[in-house]
């Protein structure tokens, strides 16, 4: 029996930052490279913390009065990350790095061989590798789908918007009309265009910096959802009924 090891499972590659970096860098960093989160690195190119996108956003969005808003803009990823970093090596069998994960409610480690960072393993790694394994047909969109999202309408407040992401731990928000039909997507890579200010008005509202919506027929092959994704670089596509568009979407893949 064939053991599957860390390195079959990781994400290759690792997105540095450097300690004294500007929440505003780090929220730059994490759009430009479309990830969840930044290693950051010492002047001697070791691991000292892991900084997310949850981080920068839970930080904007519950300081709750201006002076707190005022110091976290002031803030750098040192002062925010999380430490010591959790490394693991890739030759590491996959099961004790779950195992590990577990035990200690760790979403990611960092994968290192002879002492290098080469990737990053995720919980998001593990679940799509039992999917890979999973007995059921894997053809259509309608196979793999979700069922569930967080939805808010067009009228809902930026802020409003960003504290039920975080309370709820949702990546993104389906922005709909009072008839339930789908307007954009408001994600966490929207609010990182927010990010570093002191204070953003309970009058800017979702539509305003929401991105228009994929969508896809629950009859399309995953190899059309994928290559959508791929080429217009988004991490969901809303799953409508051609017949019904102006109804709630099916769900999200």
């Amino acid at each position: 029996m064939v053991t599957t090891m860390v390195r079959d499972l990781m994400h290759p590659g690792v997105v540095r930052c450097e300690p004294e970096n500007s929440l505003g860098k780090v929220a730059r960093l994490l759009a430009e490279h479309h990830v969840h989160s930044l290693f950051i690195f010492n002047e001697e190119q070791l691991p000292i913390g892991v900084i997310t996108d949850f981080d920068v956003l839970a930080g904007e969005w519950l300081s709750g009065d201006a002076e707190s808003l005022a110091v976290l803009k002031n803030m750098t990823a040192r002062e925010l990350m999380s430490s010591p970093v959790e490394m693991i090596d890739a030759h590491t069998p996959a099961d004790e790095a779950a195992s590990r994960m577990q035990q200690n409610t760790i979403r990611r480690l960092l994968v290192v061989e002879n002492d290098l960072p080469v990737g990053v393993i995720s919980v998001s790694d593990f679940l799509s590798d039992l999917a890979s394994k999973a007995v059921v047909r894997r053809e259509l969109v309608s196979d793999v789908m979700s069922d569930a999202y967080l939805v808010c309408r067009g009228k809902t407040a930026v802020t409003a918007a960003a504290r039920a992401m975080t309370e709820s731990g949702w990546r993104s928000v389906v922005v709909v009309d009072p008839h339930g039909k789908p307007l954009g997507i408001f994600s966490g890579l929207d609010l990182l265009s927010f990010s570093g200010q002191a204070r953003i008005p309970d009058t800017v509202l979702v539509t305003e910096v929401m991105h228009e919506p994929l969508t896809i027929s629950m009859d399309a092959t995953l190899q059309e959802a994928a290559q959508m994704m791929i080429d217009n670089h988004h991490h969901r596509i809303l799953v409508i009924d051609p017949t019904h568009e102006d109804s709630l979407p099916l769900g999200v893949i």
